[in-house]
């Protein structure tokens, strides 16, 4: 099967280059020979290839339908459509999983026409063989990740096998503890710019407002402040850096829903192909700059400090160093380091990675506590706690293990609309799951993340804000994989710990400043990239005095 879909990939690449060479040899001879001679050569190749293609697919479809037999298969139009056009990025969307998770309650197979076939799976004994495989025989399939490329890059989200053990251990380092402890004092910082813009839109009677566009922006100004040290003033203003990364967000959401955009030939020929490729050029350079200007900064001052320097009795504030810095003097093994390209890719992914899915997180955060006014006091009086007879209300690395009610909070969030509504994983062995069932090498496996955190075999009354969940007792007899916002096993988000930091100093400052309210519009979900919602995601502020000392 693994030799079929090559072969299968090798039509398309000979396919696409048949057409290039065709269009080059077009504009060759038209002089000399007829349009309609040529046109007729064209066509005729174009057809047999396209004929070819056209076999290969429905040979694919019936044996990967004949050994997906042993998973029960949802109604489909025909055999030869299957499930085409059902998956829908909408609120119909997610609540046709919830009838998927209660009809089928462990797995079903499902397929999007002859082009792809998946095994769908939503609870936690059947998640668990899949995300637990060793990394060697797991694949990033290109379906959901292949349009992502262009953009990110070989990184450690898109890469497989040997390069992104490589790459996995030369970045983790990068997230460790005493690294994230730097991270904290930016957190506090981009919340502030935040809240004082709060503060001004409610005093000037503007209360209501939309949770994402704030919070998109806030985590952005983090982010790259802690990966490239780099001042944007995104809060405030707009920069063509900014604003390429969200036109390259909407276009990857446009392409995965056009069956023929997922044809580069046809895509790169597109508009939004057009669109894609320049708003990528303004991304890819800012960071190459970035990059190259470190490494020689580097070469020259060398490495920056993480910590405070008192030699001598005189204090002396180090620069501290940031995800760039980490990635260029990270050495492996064999004391070879990443190459500029490589730390451009990685910190392309930092930025897509981080910022959107902790956006998502933190406005559900606040979303569900507007709904539920008793958790958002007892949250309130855990932080007014903590920060009590403090000078400053910035919170540190330590303070956020002091915030158990807060974090139930967050957790629950996370488990009800949770940033990413699935991943897909495929496997180069077969994979066998409870009841015998062997996924085929080559399938897709969808790991409903949504479907998982809604399965009521695993959580009563799925659809129910309850924080106390999380509490420890009510936990401690619940299966690994029945909470899997960051994934798990070996290909895990490597930045969960860094999400979960930001998440919680921000919303634990947001509490104590404001008080939040519903924004009195029907709230609709809208699964993208991240989880967001139709026409944006409204709150009422009102602004809180801070309680005196």
């Amino acid at each position: 099967m693994v030799l079929f879909l090559y072969r299968m990939a090798v039509i398309d690449a000979v396919l696409d280059r048949l057409l290039d060479g065709l269009l080059a040899l077009g504009r060759l001879l038209s002089p000399l020979c007829s349009l309609f001679v040529l046109l007729q050569l064209s066509a005729l190749v174009v057809v047999l290839l396209l004929s070819l293609r056209v076999v290969c697919l429905l040979w694919s479809h019936a044996q990967f339908t004949r050994r997906l037999r042993c998973f029960s298969k949802p109604p489909t139009q025909n055999w030869l459509m299957g499930h085409l056009g059902e998956m829908r990025s909408t609120e119909e969307g997610l609540q046709a999983v919830d009838q998927l998770v209660r009809t089928y309650s462990h797995s079903c197979s499902w397929f999007l026409g002859p082009f792809y076939s998946l095994v769908r799976l939503f609870h936690p004994d059947y998640i668990k063989p899949l995300l637990l495989a060793p990394a060697s025989i797991t694949v990033k399939d290109e379906l959901f990740y292949g349009f992502l490329r262009p953009w990110l890059g070989q990184s450690l989200l898109l890469s497989n096998g040997e390069d992104w053990s490589r790459r996995r251990r030369l970045l983790t380092p990068a997230f460790h503890f005493d690294i994230l402890k730097n991270y904290v004092k930016i957190f506090n910082h981009s919340s502030n710019i935040m809240h004082s813009k709060w503060r001004r839109l409610v005093a000037e009677g503007e209360s209501r407002q939309d949770m994402f566009s704030h919070i998109s922006l806030m985590t952005l100004d983090s982010l790259l402040r802690c990966t490239f040290s780099y001042n944007s003033n995104c809060q405030e203003s707009s920069s063509e850096y900014i604003a390429a990364i969200f036109e390259l967000s909407t276009l990857v959401i446009e392409r995965r829903g056009r069956i023929l955009h997922h044809w580069d030939w046809l895509y790169w020929r597109s508009p939004e192909g057009q669109r894609f490729k320049q708003a990528c050029n303004i991304v890819h350079r800012f960071t190459r700059t970035v990059v190259q200007e470190r490494r020689a900064q580097l070469l020259h001052q060398g490495e920056p400090e993480s910590h405070t320097d008192t030699t001598g009795g005189e204090e002396k504030r180090k620069r501290v160093a940031d995800f760039i810095d980490l990635l260029l003097l990270s050495k492996d093994e064999e004391g070879h380091g990443l190459t500029d390209e490589e730390i451009k890719a990685e910190a392309d992914t930092f930025m897509f990675g981080g910022h959107d899915t902790t956006a998502s997180g933190i406005s559900w955060v606040l979303y569900n506590l507007s709904q539920h006014q008793d958790y958002q006091d007892r949250c309130r009086a855990e932080v007014n706690d903590l920060l009590q007879d403090r000078e400053t209300e910035d919170l540190d690395w330590e303070d956020l293990s002091s915030l158990p009610f807060t974090t139930m909070c967050i957790k629950e969030s996370l488990r009800l609309h949770s940033p990413v509504s699935a991943v897909t994983r495929r496997y180069t062995k077969d994979i066998t799951v409870p009841g015998g069932r062997v996924i085929p090498q080559g399938s897709i496996c969808l790991v409903s993340i949504y479907g998982t955190h809604h399965n009521p075999e695993i959580w009563p009354d799925p659809d129910v804000y309850n924080p106390m969940r999380f509490d420890p007792e009510n936990s401690k007899d619940r299966s690994s994989h029945a909470f899997i916002p960051f994934s798990s096993g070996p290909r895990n988000c490597i930045g969960q710990k860094f999400a979960m930091a930001e998440l919680r100093v921000v919303v634990a400052l947001t509490l104590r400043r404001f008080r939040l309210t519903p924004g009195g519009v029907e709230v609709r979900r809208l699964p993208q990239l991240v989880l967001r919602a139709e026409g944006g995601l409204w709150l009422t502020l009102e602004t809180l005095d801070t309680p005196q000392d």
